[in-house]
């Protein structure tokens, strides 16, 4: 019994009830102030499932991995005994097979659908992931799926009307990582990789040698929505090559913008990687007979820019793996060192030549690369960031530095709050003399992000004009319907129907 004689305390009594609360409330309110990142207690049921499911091994999440770079990847990552790998596929017929081919463990593989031609269902898969994994955090994310359409006369549109290219490699995994952050947060030493391209990076010759040259210019085809039939962030007309390239550049300044804005605060490594140019993939399926035959040849013995997709798994898995890769804010690459061995040597050798990117260098020869002014480019990185969230709807946490935990700050910042406040008011009712609401730098930055914020409206339409005639006919796309998850051979799939058919497999990125 308490103290008052009852078999139970009552409200607001000093039972031990009352006293947790008490005390969780008092650690609640104290932690943020004291720069600490405090955790509710898992539910007990949660962490024995967690404890069971994974049993100590790191959560790895890896988009694309039924073909190409990412399913090396994640045979890499399986291979260790180290990881529980989910894989975010739009084909889960397809990542069935592949998974049985490889001998994927199904107690270590998870297939979850993930269609990223559509940001539904990007949101669909972080909620069935959140569901499935319970409390466990996500220690790993590799956003590597891609789709390249260099041929295209016209740019083919995704569930939301964008370019395909552009949502598939770029905008959808800008909303994956902004909706799983948190989750990455409670993780330690956690990682999100990106898989950049040397195409993207024009300071080298593959991507400042090489037609179309990857440019955002003013983002101003982004700042109206994107949308079809606006098909470039750059505004201009279709490119399918340029495209492309964009949405790699586009990947590897967010990779930075996310070192900048959230490495300190969440420990999170943020990184992107150039795993050289796979010749071989599937990827470049839409190019011509010739150009499949002769690239990877070209590339093998004259360029030494070739890569297999077993050596390039090799490496992303390095990145996510590697003691040394958690260091944030790089852009890894490989080499052996300068470039030689070509003519007769490279013969002999099979091709492989020597250089950036290139095959033979092995585990040792990775290196922090330098990125070119593009990249590095902080205003147009801002403005990247910024009309990304509002066209795919991300939301990003604000600032969490550390404060003072001196009780006297709270108190005298309170009062300097309130002072503040009455101030500001004042100074705002006075005004400036002659100044008017909407004039000068201020106003434009608001018009501006009026359109930006209407890209879902008219404003994209009305600026372009009859552009839609000219770029063709948006493909109809239906909102894909959720099904039961299903077991087959093992592996457990999340499964949904109305696929758009005429969305490309994501697969690893060529250059």
């Amino acid at each position: 019994p308490w103290a008052d004689g009852s078999s139970e305390p009552h409200r607001g009594s000093s039972g031990p009830d009352s006293s947790m609360r008490l005390l969780l409330a008092l650690a609640a309110a104290v932690a943020p102030a004291a720069g600490l990142n405090l955790q509710m207690p898992a539910l007990r049921g949660q962490t024995g499932l967690t404890d069971a499911r994974f049993g100590g091994k790191k959560l790895v999440v890896v988009t694309g991995t039924s073909s190409g770079l990412g399913r090396k990847t994640a045979a890499a990552l399986l291979r260790t005994g180290k990881y529980h790998v989910v894989g975010a596929v739009r084909d889960l017929d397809k990542m069935e097979v592949v998974a049985e081919v490889d001998g994927f463990d199904p107690d270590l593989f998870t297939p979850m659908h993930c269609e990223l031609n559509s940001f539904a269902s990007v949101r669909a898969f972080v909620d069935e992931l959140k569901e499935w994994k319970a409390a466990k955090p996500v220690d790993r994310l590799i956003c590597n799926a891609a789709v390249y359409q260099p041929s295209l006369p016209y740019a083919k549109w995704s569930e939301n009307g964008h370019e395909q290219q552009m949502q598939i490699n770029y905008l959808s995994h800008f909303l994956l990582t902004s909706l799983l952050l948190d989750d990455l947060a409670k993780a330690p030493g956690a990682r999100c990789v990106f898989v950049g391209s040397v195409t993207g990076n024009d300071n080298t010759v593959g991507g400042g040698g090489v037609y179309p040259i990857a440019d955002l210019k003013k983002l101003d085809g982004l700042k109206l929505g994107a949308k079809n039939p606006i098909s470039m962030v750059d505004g201009y007309n279709f490119d399918g090559a340029k495209a492309y390239k964009d949405s790699k550049l586009c990947l590897m300044m967010t990779s930075n913008l996310l070192h900048d804005k959230y490495a300190k605060q969440t420990g999170i490594a943020f990184s992107s990687i150039y795993p050289g140019c796979i010749a071989e993939s599937p990827l470049f399926r839409e190019k011509r007979a010739w150009f499949r035959k002769y690239f990877p040849i070209f590339m093998k013995y004259i360029t030494g820019g070739f890569v297999g997709e077993e050596e390039a798994g090799m490496r992303l898995f390095q990145v996510a793996h590697d003691p040394r890769c958690s260091k944030s804010g790089v852009y890894w690459s490989w080499n052996g060192g300068p470039r030689e061995g070509r003519g007769e040597g490279a013969l002999e050798r099979d091709g492989q030549i020597l250089g950036g990117g290139g095959a033979g260098g092995g585990w040792d020869s990775i290196y922090e690369n330098d990125q070119s002014d593009k990249v590095l480019n902080k205003e147009t990185a801002a403005d990247l960031w910024k009309f990304s969230s509002l066209v795919t709807g991300a939301e990003w946490p604000g600032g969490n530095q550390p404060k003072s935990p001196c009780p006297t700050l709270k108190v005298v910042g309170a009062v300097a709050k309130a002072m503040n406040a009455q101030e500001e008011a004042r100074r705002k009712a006075a005004g400036h003399a002659g100044s008017m609401p909407g004039q000068g730098l201020a106003g434009m930055a608001e018009a501006d992000d009026t359109v930006g914020g209407g890209t879902a409206g008219a404003a994209g339409q009305a600026a372009s004009g009859g552009a839609e005639a000219a770029l063709g006919t948006n493909a109809a796309v239906s909102q894909p319907a959720s099904t039961p998850a299903r077991t087959r051979r093992g592996f457990r799939f999340w499964r949904r129907t109305g696929a758009p058919e005429e969305a490309e497999e994501a697969e690893e990125a060529p250059l």
